[in-house]
């Protein structure tokens, strides 16, 4: 702030020898010693945050149905859903704009035009209010382990064959029972560990209820009891899977253009493999920034007319406050009114006005 009105003063004292007057400048060069100066410019900064889940389908999630009764996402992968989203216009010196102003003769001037500065109707061309932009990647994610052990690997199976002997009528089938270790088909150890769960629930029934034979009381009960409970959500993610979740959080700057007349912009887009990405990245869906005009219809103001009607006058605009929306497909996840300037009038103030 210091810097800024030093810069400030120096700028007046230079003009103080100058005749009054302002021009926008439409491709001309600023007359010697003049102030330089830009329209403001509306800029709307979206913080958004996207919670990233990074998901390991279990081994049985093809039996979830049929022996729990219940759906589970069968491919792993990474999945992000938007969190939050939060709307910060802010105001900074728009570059296809300026104009220039002498405010000597007149004792008013300098502080009318320094009046101005202050309400954010005209910006010097440094000037800049926006904040900075961080962003935040989300964390890398292991491989998450399943309980192992949990039901064995082998099942015995028995087959029984036929064998002929010599018997007291002749030849005869004689049944020879056979046993063998064999492996266990993957949904044969699921109905396994379906079984085990639904064993611990009703264990976890009679413990609570007392129809067991052991006494539980006091923190035996309550260590017991977490015990099965991590037994079970060990079990259960043999077949609902494991999830891992973080955030991901990014700043996107949208810039409304005076020349879009649907004021429709992609503000960023969201892929199911990269989360949060800009705009031109094609590989997610778009977000979009609608704009819709209230009461005050949007009609901004050329600079070629600025310029023939803002002569030996001070330059500002006014802004247009409109209905920000943001839209993903046909859901409105935030809405907003917010003030754009570039999307306003271009007027002009009688520099050296007495203000009261």
């Amino acid at each position: 702030m210091k810097r800024f009105g030093l810069f400030v003063a120096a700028l007046l004292l230079a003009a103080l020898q100058l005749p009054a007057s302002a021009q926008v400048l439409d491709g001309v060069e600023a007359p010697a010693g003049a102030i330089v100066y830009s329209l403001p410019s509306t800029t709307i900064a979206l913080k958004v945050t996207a919670a990233h889940e990074a998901y390991k389908a279990g081994p049985y999630a093809q039996y979830a149905q049929k022996y729990l009764g219940i759906d589970v996402k069968q491919a792993s992968g990474d999945y992000y859903t938007i969190k939050s989203i939060e709307m910060v216009p802010y105001v900074e010196a728009d570059p296809q704009v300026s104009a220039a102003v002498n405010l000597s003769g007149s004792k008013s001037a300098p502080a009318n035009f320094l009046s101005m500065c202050s309400q954010g109707l005209v910006v010097l061309s440094d000037g800049y209010t926006g904040k900075a932009a961080r962003w935040r990647f989300p964390s890398a994610v292991g491989a998450q382990e399943f309980l192992k052990g949990a039901v064995s690997n082998i099942d015995n199976t028995s087959t029984t064959l036929y064998k002929t002997v010599m018997g007291a009528e002749g030849l005869e089938k004689v049944p020879v029972k056979q046993e063998q270790a064999v492996v266990k088909s993957l949904e044969k150890k699921a109905e396994e560990t379906a079984e085990m769960i639904f064993n611990l629930r009703q264990k976890r029934v009679d413990i609570i209820t007392g129809n067991t034979d052991a006494t539980f009381s006091g923190e035996a009960m309550a260590a017991t009891l977490q015990e099965i409970k991590r037994l079970e959500e060990e079990y259960m993610s043999m077949f609902v899977g494991k999830s891992v979740w973080d955030e991901q959080t990014a700043v996107f700057d949208v810039i409304p253009k005076a020349a879009n007349k649907n004021h429709m912009y992609i503000a960023f887009r969201i892929s199911d493999s990269q989360g949060l990405v800009p705009a031109n990245n094609m590989q997610g869906r778009p977000i979009v920034l609608e704009l819709v005009a209230g009461d005050e219809p949007i009609a901004p103001t050329s600079v070629s007319e600025a310029a023939l009607n803002t002569k030996g006058r001070v330059a500002y605009r006014k802004p247009v406050t409109v209905t920000a929306r943001i839209l993903d497909g046909q859901k409105v996840l935030l809405q907003s009114r917010v003030p754009v300037y570039q999307l306003g009038k271009i007027q002009s103030f009688p520099i050296e006005t007495t203000l009261k």
